[in-house]
Parts: C-alpha cells; sequence; structure tokens
C-alpha cells in the first residue's frame, strides 16, 4: 500500500456516512413497522404537495439535456481537448446499461406492461386501447426522462472533473456556486448524502430482486422461496462483488457488463425469434410513435382536474426512483465517459440506451400481453398481481425451450446484480476517497460487503419497504442540489463559450519561420517525423530559452509568471488572481508513424513505429498543432499570441 493510497482516504466522508448507514440501519431493522409508517407518511406528503415539483424538475431536465446536445456546447470534450475516450463504444454502452438500467429490465419487462394493461390510469381494462395504453405509459417510465436524469448527473461530474481537474464527486458540481467551499464542510456534507442514498439505493434493490432469484432457481431446481435462501443469494452476490470489485473495473466491472450485454442480446433475439415476430416489429414502430406523439402531455399530466392515485403510485415512484439512484449510476458513468464530447456523450447515453429498453419493453411487454389479450392466458396476470418477480418466468414458460430460457434468465439477473453491487461499491468508494478509484482494497471490500450486510438485515427484519421509500423521498433534497449543480454548469459552459470566442482572433497559429527562411527549409521542417530524444532536445535548447525570457519579462511588468518542467515538457503559468490563469505548455506527444515514411524511427517506448510532436497545451488541453523546428523568436511569439487571445476572453467575461 502506497502512501498515496493511504492518505486519499476522506475520513470526515468516511466516518460520518457510515455512522448514518448504521443508524438508519439500525431503526428500519429494530422498528420497521414504525420506519415504514413515518417514510410512507413522508413520501405521500411529498406526492400530495411536491409531485408538481418532480414533474417539473424532470421536464426541465429532459429540456435542458436535449439542448445541451444540440448546441454549440456539444463540442466540448470532457476532458482536455487532445484527450480519447477511455473505453470503445460497445464497452461504454455496457456498463452503462449493466448500472443504469439492466435489472430492472429483468424485473418489470413483462410485469409492468402487464399492470397496466390490467389496470390502465384512464383506458378500460381489457381492451386494445389498454394494450396501447399500457406501452405507451411503460415507454414513458423508462425512456428519455429515465436517461436524461442519469445523462446530466454523469454530465455535470464528468465535466468537472475532467475539464476542471476537480474530484470526481458530487461536490465538484456546486464548485461554480461556492467555490473552494466545496473542500471544506458543505462539500463533505453533499458527499456524505451522496454515500447513504447509493448504499440504500443499491441495498434495496438486492434485497427486493433476490426473490427474483429465488423464484427462477425454484421454478429451475425447486429452491423454494423463502427468506432464508433469499439471504443465501445475496451473500452469494455479495461474495461475487467483492471479487469482482477487487479486481478492478478494467477486468471484473467491464468483463462482467460486456458478458451480460452479450446474454441481454441472446435472450432478446431469442423471445423475439419464438414470439409474434412479425407483430413484434409493427409493435415497436408504432409504440414509439404514440410514445413520442403523447410525450408531452404525459410529461406535464398530474390529474389535476380528475384525481387520481396512479400518479404517485406510478410517475411520482419512478421520477423519485430515479433520483434517488442519480448519484450513484451518474457517477459511474462519469467515471467510464472521459474524452467524449457533450455531444457524443448525450447521444450514447439517451438514445442509445433507450432504444434497446423501448425495444426489450416491446418484445416482452407486448407478447406478454399478447398471451393475455389474444390467447387467454389470464393465468399469467393473475401471477404477476400476486408477485411481480415471478412474472418473467411464468411468462418464459409459453415458449419453446423454457427451461433454457428461465436459466439464461437467472444467469443475467445474478450477474446484473453482481454489477450493480461491485459498481456501486466502486462509486460509495470514490466519494470516500475525494474522487480517486486508486484505493486500497479494504476500501472497496468494505463497501461492497456493507450493502450485502444491509441489503440481508433489513431482509430479514422486515425494513426493506421503509428502506424504499426512504430512498425515494430522498430524491426531494436532491433535486435541489441538481438545479443548482445545473445552474454552475451553465455558467462554466458560458466560459468555455467565451474562451472560444476569443481564440477566434488570429486563428490560425504562427507558422513558426521568419520570411527570410527558405521554402526547402520549411518544407523539411513540415514533413519531418523526429524521433523523443529530438524533440526533447529542442525542448530543452529552444522551447526552455524561449519560456525563460517570457517569464523574465512577465516578471519585469510585474505580473506573476513561472514556469515549469514535467517528463512530458515545459508549462509557462501566469496568475491573473481570482480570474483566469494563462497556462501555455510545450508537451512531448507521440503518434504513430506516416506511411508516406519509408525510414525506420527509433521508438523509445514500445515497438510500434511512431514519431513524436512538440505539441502546444493550453489550459483547455493539447491544441493540435506542432511547433518542433521552430526558433525562440517564434516559440515566443506564439506565446505571445496565445496569451493576447486570453487577455481578449479576460476581457469578454468581464
Amino acid at each position: 500500500m502506497t502512501g498515496s493510497e493511504k492518505s486519499s482516504l476522506n475520513k470526515w466522508v468516511f466516518i460520518s456516512s457510515s455512522a448514518i448507514i448504521i443508524t438508519l440501519l439500525a431503526y428500519t431493522a429494530l422498528l420497521p413497522k414504525q420506519a415504514d409508517a413515518f417514510f410512507t407518511l413522508t413520501q405521500t406528503a411529498i406526492v400530495d404537495n411536491g409531485s408538481w415539483f418532480y414533474v417539473l424538475t424532470v421536464a426541465f431536465i429532459l429540456s435542458f439535456v436535449i439542448f445541451l446536445g444540440l448546441s454549440r456546447y456539444g463540442d466540448i470534450r470532457l476532458g482536455p481537448d487532445h484527450s480519447l475516450p477511455d473505453y470503445s463504444l460497445t464497452t461504454w454502452l455496457s456498463m452503462l446499461f449493466a448500472a443504469g438500467m439492466g435489472i430492472g429490465l429483468m424485473f418489470f419487462g413483462v410485469a409492468e406492461p402487464l399492470m397496466h394493461y390490467l389496470s390502465p390510469p384512464t383506458a378500460e381494462a381489457g381492451t386494445v386501447e389498454a394494450v396501447r395504453e399500457a406501452m405507451k405509459m411503460t415507454f414513458f417510465h423508462w425512456g428519455f426522462h429515465a436517461w436524461s436524469i442519469y445523462a446530466i448527473v454523469a454530465l455535470v461530474l464528468a465535466y468537472f472533473s475532467y475539464r476542471q481537474n476537480l474530484p470526481l464527486t458530487l461536490r465538484s458540481a456546486l464548485y461554480p456556486l461556492i467555490g473552494e467551499r466545496i473542500f471544506g464542510w458543505p462539500g463533505h456534507l453533499v458527499d456524505v448524502f451522496a454515500v447513504v442514498s447509493t448504499v440504500f439505493g443499491v441495498a434495496t434493490s438486492l434485497g427486493l430482486g433476490a426473490s427474483q432469484v429465488n423464484a427462477g432457481l425454484d421454478y429451475l431446481f425447486g429452491f423454494e422461496v423463502n427468506m432464508t435462501n433469499q439471504v443465501i443469494i445475496m451473500a452469494a452476490i455479495t461474495l461475487f462483488a467483492v471479487i469482482s470489485v477487487a479486481t478492478g473495473l478494467e477486468k471484473g466491472i467491464k468483463r462482467l457488463s460486456e458478458t451480460n450485454m452479450i446474454l441481454a442480446v441472446a435472450l432478446l433475439i431469442l423471445v423475439f425469434i419464438l414470439g409474434p415476430t412479425v407483430f413484434l416489429l409493427q409493435a415497436y414502430l408504432q409504440n414509439i410513435g404514440d410514445y413520442l406523439a403523447d410525450i408531452v402531455h404525459h410529461t406535464f399530466n398530474l390529474f389535476a382536474y380528475k384525481k387520481n392515485e396512479w400518479l404517485g403510485g406510478w410517475t411520482i415512484f419512478y421520477w423519485g426512483w430515479w433520483l434517488a439512484w442519480a448519484p450513484f449510476v451518474g457517477l459511474f458513468i462519469a467515471r467510464i465517459s472521459r474524452g467524449r464530447t457533450i455531444r457524443e456523450f448525450i447521444l450514447g447515453v439517451m438514445l442509445i440506451p433507450t432504444m434497446f429498453t423501448l425495444l426489450w419493453m416491446t418484445v416482452f411487454g407486448n407478447s406478454a400481453i399478447e398471451l393475455v389479450f389474444n390467447q387467454g392466458f389470464t393465468s399469467i396476470g393473475d401471477m404477476v398481481n400476486k408477485d411481480a418477480s415471478v412474472a418473467l418466468f411464468v411468462f418464459l414458460e409459453h415458449f419453446p425451450f423454457a427451461s433454457v430460457l428461465s436459466m439464461l434468465s437467472v444467469l443475467m439477473i445474478v450477474i446484473f446484480f453482481v454489477t450493480s453491487c461491485d459498481s456501486g461499491a466502486m462509486v460509495v468508494d470514490m466519494l470516500c476517497s475525494h474522487g480517486e478509484n486508486n484505493t486500497p482494497l479494504w476500501q472497496r471490500v468494505y463497501w461492497a460487503l456493507s450493502i450485502g450486510v444491509v441489503a440481508a438485515i433489513l431482509s430479514l427484519a422486515g425494513g426493506l419497504n421503509a428502506l424504499q421509500t426512504m430512498t425515494i423521498a430522498s430524491a426531494l433534497p436532491f433535486s435541489f442540489v441538481l438545479i443548482l449543480a445545473i445552474i454552475g454548469l451553465i455558467k462554466a459552459l458560458r466560459v468555455e463559450a467565451v474562451k472560444q470566442d476569443s481564440l477566434q482572433i488570429n486563428a490560425m497559429p504562427n507558422t513558426g519561420h521568419e520570411s527570410h527562411d527558405s521554402w526547402q527549409a520549411r518544407l523539411k521542417n513540415i514533413i519531418d517525423v523526429p524521433n523523443k530524444t529530438n524533440v526533447n532536445k529542442f525542448i530543452s535548447t529552444i522551447a526552455t530559452p524561449a519560456f525563460e525570457s517570457v517569464v523574465t519579462e512577465f516578471s519585469h511588468n510585474q505580473l506573476c509568471a513561472s514556469m515549469e518542467k514535467t517528463f512530458q515538457g515545459i508549462t509557462l503559468t501566469v496568475k491573473h488572481g481570482e480570474e483566469h490563469d494563462f497556462v501555455y505548455g510545450v508537451i512531448a506527444s507521440r503518434h504513430v508513424q506516416p506511411e508516406f515514411v519509408t525510414d525506420d524511427i527509433e521508438n523509445e517506448t514500445d515497438n510500434e513505429q511512431s514519431y513524436y510532436r512538440a505539441e502546444v497545451h493550453l489550459v483547455e488541453g493539447g491544441q493540435d498543432y506542432d511547433i518542433m523546428g521552430w526558433s525562440k523568436t517564434a516559440v515566443i511569439n506564439d506565446i505571445i499570441d496565445q496569451y493576447h487571445k486570453h487577455l481578449h476572453f479576460l476581457h469578454l467575461l468581464r
């Protein structure tokens, strides 16, 4: 264990979170009925008096996310300008999908459409209109609104962490509003809230989901459905999660997510082929049309003129659940999204998972309703109303190879729970470690075990319903924090826009050659592919003296300027007090050797043929132009040009 690892733990957040979790666990476990009554009363008060606020908040979030994706801000990268995504598109989508929706689709893919069909909010039960309304409302609850909540939280965290170099924790979202105070007690409180919310949210999901795994094992192997067996299932899932979280994001979570994505696609295809295929294709397109046509109406429908308990039991419940899970899922998505542009991020988080989710709901939901509505298998509906956890397995009984499909489903459910548990432990560990993910093993294991222990104790004590209600009620204070974070993001993006406008002055960088240089010399410098040694030599013999001259001149003009040498290159910083500092660096950057080069270039880092560029980096990241071969005067002029643009940027901000 290194010294940096030892010092990464935020003891204030770690100890406070643990104490609050133990206190709430004791309350709900020792007094489950009183806790359930108290939290239910709280949730009822929120639904009766604050449902309009939930609806307005979620509608604003969806509108704002769409605006960001279409606006000029979409080109901003979540990281330095030169950064690239850490994960391939397939791996990225697999991980965010597994953490965000995976287990919910297994539990509600059959159950929710059937429940809406049997008891629709406005249509007459058992009619064609009830079928259409059931799918519209299912799409509404699992579509763009849910993913927009995850997207905005993840975007805020990723932007301030990777773009502004702040810790990857929830407190960083408030930096534009309270500044350095995020590193004091206000920031600690925000992170403690996120830790408690995440632990109880994941634990509640684990506890409730164990019943579905138990139902599947009972169907396959006669594994009796009882609380003891469900605790054994939770213990096994927690053990797998500990192993996964111990191996880290790159191995455990990544590989499990990719495996489950393959299994999910396989199960979807099998049910699609074995079921009413042509009808499902038609239904999918019509469901999307109905969903989009009524999305504004459903978004703002509060049943104000005709009171309906359905709103609080479903829509407000879902909005609260997505908001309550947003700190966990948002931070996890942010962790895996470094290097993507805002537009690419929003398309990836909003569009692709939503379309897959809606396809899943169509294939499973419409197929289940078809069995009841047209084929008369009403027993499926009766079983769903009695116990939603068995809905998927009762549904699969009506397909060929039912045992194979059920076995595949149980395996998927277990893996989805493992990925939720281990990614939850990783997120909580980061919240307690100043956003660091290279933490001691005991911390990750501690939080993975904590989630399992909380779920098991509450299941045995009958306190899961109380905790579920409390978790949803916690969405109300978090929604206020999220609105403040969005305001902070808007302020930061406006600064980015002003910065981009300021760079339009003399936008083309200095060519680096005085007029008396021969065109042959310029051509040779352009097509040259130097190795690392030559670039480092240029930095030490040309760029460094240029930096030193500029620092001296800045000092003569009463400006606080300094130069720092790193293993990659050199950086010049000019302090501007409360305003944005000017940063100009020259970095030795490695690139793959062009195909037109025939001579072998000495490579000091790996076996791949490569060459190096002396690239300019500003505070936003690499600017993608090379100053290798420039004269000292040319380098100085480029620094002054970039400083001129920076002063114009500060002028536009004032």
